[in-house]
């Protein structure tokens, strides 16, 4: 189980960083859009580093 979540860690990573190349590309003709973008790319972004501690801190605990 712990080898699909962090195999999950790097999927949040990719969305990431497609939303945010997205975002960036789509300034250029509606700004609105590409912000709504980076900002998902933000919160996966965000999500994978949450995901990536909370995975680290869940197999110490379970190593005591």
């Amino acid at each position: 189980m712990s080898k699909l979540y962090q195999y999950l860690e790097y999927v949040y990573l990719i969305f990431a960083l497609l939303f945010i190349v997205l975002g960036i590309f789509e300034l250029g003709n509606t700004l609105t859009l590409g912000l709504i973008l980076i900002a998902m790319g933000a919160a996966a972004l965000f999500k994978y580093f949450f995901q990536r501690r909370f995975r680290r801190r869940f197999e110490e605990r379970n190593k005591q």
